[in-house]
């Protein structure tokens, strides 16, 4: 009953979904129904009562009554106290009217829908009850004799037009729940999916996690356990038997080739796809642009620029870094920035290299100190800044960040390529 009560609100206020065009299009209606059955009624007794001293009375009352109708949108639909006051000095001064003029009974019609409209139904009922009486006795004033269709016609209206009423507005109801319902459903669906995409990627790990350790397990594991036990048979024997000792030797240092060629193609593996494919680090930029393009669909174009030439091949980790870097990056772009134009431009120096992501964003105001990468590493979490800062920091590198609101943003990540620089740790994660 609640909901019901709050919904027929929400419909009167046009609140619920947006106003209701065919509502809308109701009240214009009878908003011009009203002001022409007033004029009909004052022009008839105008032109059939001229000069007497009722006159006055009757222009004074037709002008107040279309005043206070006016008043009517100005004051809201909910059923206030003022409201309630309005629709009650209205009918009043109709009823005055109808006293003095019975012609101008034909009004209640616009009237019947602002109570209906306006009052909860039981109370409209009785409004509607009120206003037919009033209409029957107008025409029964105005007959000569009794006439059955002027006492049986008026309620036959009234309870028409009520009937109609009723009925389209039970149906808005309806749709308005339905529509709400659909909503529900729409949201429950969107959750679902989200939930499920969760977890297939949490199996997805444990998979890979599953995976791994049985690859390392039966390669790399196996092969250091074989390792361990022929040095540990060749440091034994080393004195009495040094031949079978460079035997072992000879066999550990095998089973130690074929664990580093594992190792590297687990390092392989793990990196990313885009650098496994063999193209390097710069058809994996542009690669990345493209691919930001195409899914934004024309909402965000990403541009790929490379200015130099490396020296040697790039070192594995600093290429991998610099495209999670860009990646990263280029999510904060589309997920905040609000930008339609990114750029990435590779930079090749003799000892070192740049990248730079510049957008032209909303930007922001940097924190700071947030311009320079943090001493200490800690954990990666997410894909934004803190993640690119760690990544930097881990390869002994430096991170700017210059924006301004309004003005987008340029992140630029260098890399020296000493070779001090890049025997920083790995992070576990």
């Amino acid at each position: 009953m609640e909901r019901r009560t709050g919904v027929r609100e929400a419909e009167a206020d046009g609140t619920a979904t947006g106003p209701d065009p065919d509502a809308r299009w109701l009240a214009l209606l009878m908003h011009a129904a009203f002001f022409l059955l007033l004029g009909a009624s004052l022009t008839r007794f105008l032109m059939r009562h001229p000069g007497e001293a009722r006159t006055p009375w009757i222009i004074a009352l037709s002008i107040t009554l279309a005043v206070l109708y006016l008043l009517g949108p100005v004051l809201g639909s909910r059923p206030t106290p003022r409201r309630l006051t309005w629709l009650g000095v209205l009918v009043a001064v109709w009823m005055v009217l109808v006293v003095l003029a019975p012609s101008f009974a034909w009004c209640a019609v616009p009237l019947f829908y602002t109570g209906l409209r306006i009052l909860p139904p039981r109370a409209a009922l009785a409004l509607v009850a009120l206003l037919t009486a009033f209409v029957v006795a107008a025409q029964l004033r105005l007959a000569t004799g009794f006439d059955p269709n002027l006492v049986l016609a008026p309620p036959a209206v009234a309870a028409v037009a009520t009937a109609v009423f009723v009925h389209m507005q039970r149906q808005a109801v309806r749709q308005r729940e339905l529509a709400a319902r659909q909503r529900e459903l729409i949201d429950d669906l969107l959750r679902t999916r989200r939930e499920l995409a969760a977890t297939e990627r949490r199996e997805g790990t444990l998979a890979e996690r599953q995976r791994l350790s049985m690859e390392i397990h039966d390669t790399l594991a196996q092969g250091l356990s074989s390792q361990q036990m022929l040095l540990q048979a060749a440091d034994r024997t080393w004195d009495a038997a040094p031949d079978a000792a460079r035997r072992h030797v000879r066999t550990a240092t095998g089973i130690a080739e074929r664990n580093l060629a594992e190792a590297r193609r687990f390092v392989h593996d793990l990196a990313p796809a885009d650098l496994a494919e063999g193209g390097g680090l710069e058809a994996a930029l542009h690669a990345l642009a493209a691919r930001e393009s195409a899914q934004a669909q024309g909402a965000l174009t990403v541009r790929c620029h490379v200015e130099g030439t490396p020296h040697a091949p790039l070192p594995d980790r600093v290429q991998s870094a610099l495209l999670r870097i860009a990646q990263g990056a280029l999510a904060n772009v589309r997920e905040h920035a609000g930008a339609t134009a990114a750029g990435l431009t590779l930079t090749h120096l003799d000892d070192r290299v740049v990248l730079d992501i510049g957008d032209n964003g909303r930007g922001f105001t940097p924190e700071p100190g947030a311009t320079r990468a943090p001493r200490a590493t800690g954990a990666v979490r997410g894909h934004g800044l803190p993640a690119i800062r760690a990544r930097v920091h881990q390869l002994g590198g430096t991170l700017t960040i210059e924006s301004a609101p309004g003005e987008g943003t340029v992140l630029s990540a260098e890399i020296p390529l000493a070779p001090t620089a890049l025997t920083t740790p790995e992070d576990p994660t």
